[in-house]
């Protein structure tokens, strides 16, 4: 079984050698994706598709608690939809895909494919909004997008993706700033206890913000290898896109008004952020909320007591199942033991449940968790009450592990040759004072490619000078390099 075990995690480059590697072989071993022939573009596979259902499910429960209604748009957008704000048209030109032609004739107007839908949004709501009372407006739509990227990587940056993005109207700037907060907060409690990523809540800074926004906040998240990745955004748009596509009504005075416009979102990068903070040397390590699979039995034993064992296990899979725990069996004879631990340990399932000849006898089962190895035997009367247990434990383990990487690789830094060294020898997330400037803010990704990620809400420390120029801080900011 030993000798199973090198062969099989021989074909994961190791996180050390080379963290893109490793990453690329992970998405494949495990079976999530497959390329497809257009360039920048993937197949979702069944468990990535399950996992991004899930954060479908998840959300989508707390859009509706919310007052949020879903909604679907066109993928194809004018082009003088993207003149209206011209902010926005600047910020996503470089990146827009064009139709040209349809049905063997050249159109009057190209065509855009959707980036992001804030230009056709705005077009129906000066059409549906006319007085307060129609006021908020808020609505959502899962979609997908396409923003013909140059360079690509699997779930993180795809040439299409699929995502929600959410569009609200208020009467008030007071209302949307909330509705714009609310919604952030609702991010940072689904990425935190459904998917297990601790992250940074912030405000980006105005050469990082959304295209057209006022104001951006997102939350960001460190990988294993050091990298920032923005797992969602809230965007204050306040009256740009009013004002651009005339969306206006009548206040109760009878007055007419432009509306507060917010938009949010977060996309399949997740899935991106899932592995890239769990994973190990060994593959994925998924938190039971999002796996697909939550439990894999595998019966084991010699052949002569094969019939008693699948019988039990088969009757434990029925048990787990009408219990609500997301469960799959693996009887088959033509694999070993060895061979199947290693093969769920690579797709990340939270918990594998032995069960053999010895165990029947016990009246118990095994219980192998992913993220720690640890074995643990249960008996089988107990096990309805101890794998919910075992599961929740593992969750918050995995969240609290990965918190515990972040607070490692994070550092404070008072000069820019400090925050260079702490970029490229140790790697991680730096907090460092700023000015305020465009000029020093780019300064420093000059000199090690490293990014404002936010201005955090919440911070360990409060740098006194601007890294770059070293007069008085207006805020701190942490820094990375990113996806």
């Amino acid at each position: 079984m030993a000798k199973e075990n090198k062969t099989f995690v021989k074909e994961i480059t190791p996180q050390s050698e080379d963290f893109s590697r490793w990453y690329l072989d992970v998405i494949q071993k495990a079976d999530l994706m497959d390329y497809s022939p257009v360039r920048g573009c993937i197949v979702f596979k069944p468990d990535a598709y399950e996992m991004w259902e899930a954060c479908q499910r998840e959300l989508d429960k707390e859009f509706k608690r919310t007052g949020h209604r879903n909604a679907y748009f066109p993928l194809f957008i004018p082009e003088s939809f993207f003149q209206k704000e011209k902010e926005h048209v600047e910020g996503f030109n470089p990146e827009l895909p064009w139709v040209t032609e349809a049905g063997g004739d050249k159109l009057e107007e190209r065509l855009a494919i959707r980036p992001t839908s804030e230009t056709m949004i705005g077009h129906m709501y000066a059409q549906w909004i006319q007085s307060y009372r129609d006021l908020p407006l808020l609505l959502n739509q899962w979609a997908n997008v396409v923003r013909w990227e140059k360079r690509t990587l699997p779930f993180l940056r795809t040439s299409e993706f699929l995502w929600q993005e959410g569009h609200t109207a208020h009467a008030s700037e007071e209302e949307a700033r909330q509705e714009t907060m609310q919604m952030l907060d609702i991010y940072t409690k689904f990425v935190e206890e459904f998917l297990a990523i601790p992250v940074i809540r912030g405000q980006k800074t105005p050469s990082e913000k959304f295209a057209g926004a006022v104001d951006t906040y997102s939350i960001e998240a460190m990988m294993k290898d050091g990298k920032a990745l923005q797992a969602g955004t809230s965007h204050f748009l306040g009256q740009n896109f009013a004002k651009g596509f005339d969306i206006q009504y009548l206040d109760k005075d009878n007055q007419l008004k432009y509306v507060y416009t917010t938009s949010w979102g977060i996309s399949t990068r997740l899935l991106g952020a899932l592995i890239m903070v769990h994973g190990d040397d060994r593959g994925l390590v998924l938190p039971p909320k999002v796996a697909p699979t939550q439990v894999v039995i595998i019966p084991i034993g010699p052949q002569k007591a094969r019939a008693a064992v699948v019988e039990a296990a088969d009757s434990l899979f029925t048990q787990l199942r009408d219990a609500g725990i997301r469960v799959r069996m693996d009887a088959r004879d033509d694999v070993s033991p060895g061979w199947k631990f290693n093969e769920y340990e690579m797709r990340g399932i939270p918990v594998r449940l032995e069960i053999g000849p010895r165990d029947l006898e016990n009246r118990q089962v095994v219980l192998v968790r992913r993220d720690t190895g640890e074995k643990t035997f249960v008996p089988l009367d107990e096990l309805n009450t101890a794998l919910p247990k075992l599961l929740d434990n593992i969750q918050v383990n995995m969240f609290e592990t990965a918190k515990k990487f972040r607070e490692e690789h994070s550092y404070v830094a008072n000069t820019l040759d400090e925050l260079v060294g702490y970029i490229n020898d140790q790697r991680g997330f730096v907090l460092a004072g700023w000015c305020g400037s465009a000029e020093c803010e780019k300064a420093v990704k000059d000199a090690c490619s490293a990014t404002s990620r936010n201005i955090p809400f919440e911070t360990p420390a409060e740098p006194a000078h601007c890294v770059s120029c070293q007069q008085p801080a207006k805020h701190a900011v942490w820094f990375a390099k990113s996806y």
